[in-house]
């Protein structure tokens, strides 16, 4: 019996719902980057349940590009929809992506291991890190996201400015061990998994990012406002009860060191 294929080294996990006007243009910066990269990598695209043609843009790419994975799950929520891409995840590092891939592609070289000198367990996008830029964001937007931010800060992740921004790389193993206490479908799940992570001793690093605001967005500012803070206190409950505790994990410098892992660009 054949052996199964090695794992690529990265896997991007991209949650979609309602996405067909935006998924073309990232599909082909993807497409592009990774054409110019020696490494091996997946790109799963989850589709949320779309009511538009998104399932149809991901299955007609998928036709011509093999390194587009194309998953369909009822309509659940975004942190629902990441959840089932990083169970299918198979790569050595996990990279959350938004649809509308409003960072720059070539800042993912700085989320990769051996990007930095210091040692790492969770990379994450920072729109408020020294050296972060917006641009075309409204100013209600900024604005609701920074009483959001807030609120997180003061109640379960002190010191993290940026918990929201939709772009976050990972270890494999880390991604699938969070999936198994992760309790939260909706926006909040990138609270959940950050909260996760500083409960198990690892360490965060804030990647500033050159964000570029997309139109048609979709976060409704007052049902989704309640729903985000409603998941903020729910994670807190659950620290209460102790649900995340648990032994921390090597990290990104650690993994990196191990033999036959590969550096970004090689």
């Amino acid at each position: 019996m054949p052996e199964p294929p090695a794992p690529p080294f990265l896997s991007v996990v991209i949650p979609a719902y309602n996405e067909a006007s935006r998924l073309p243009a990232t599909f082909d910066a993807l497409e592009g980057y990774f054409g110019a990269r020696s490494f091996a990598a997946e790109v799963i695209v989850v589709n949320d349940g779309s009511e538009d043609a998104t399932g149809e843009v991901i299955r007609a790419r998928a036709a011509t590009w093999p390194m587009l994975v194309a998953l369909s799950i009822a309509h659940g929520g975004k942190g629902r929809a990441v959840k089932e891409g990083m169970l299918a995840a198979r790569g050595r590092y996990v990279f959350l992506c938004d649809a509308d891939l409003s960072m720059p592609i070539a800042d993912l070289e700085q989320f990769l291991p051996g990007a930095r000198e210091d040692a790492y367990d969770i990379a994450i996008a920072s729109r408020e890190a020294p050296g972060a830029r917006r641009y075309g964001e409204p100013l209600y937007r900024h604005l609701m996201g920074r009483v959001f931010n807030t609120l997180v800060r003061r109640l379960v992740l002190p010191g993290i400015q940026d918990s929201q921004c939709g772009f976050k790389c990972l270890r494999g193993e880390l991604a699938r061990d969070f999936v198994a206490a992760q309790t939260i479908d909706g926006w909040g799940f990138d609270v959940e998994l950050l909260y996760m992570a500083r409960a198990r001793g690892l360490r965060i690093v804030e990647i500033p990012v050159a964000w570029y605001y997309a139109p048609n967005s979709r976060i409704h500012p007052v049902r989704d406002a309640w729903h985000m803070t409603r998941d903020v206190l729910a994670v807190r409950a659950n620290a209460r009860r102790g649900r995340y505790a648990k032994a921390p994990a090597a990290t990104f410098a650690t993994a990196a060191a191990a033999p036959g892992t590969m550096s970004p660009g090689h």
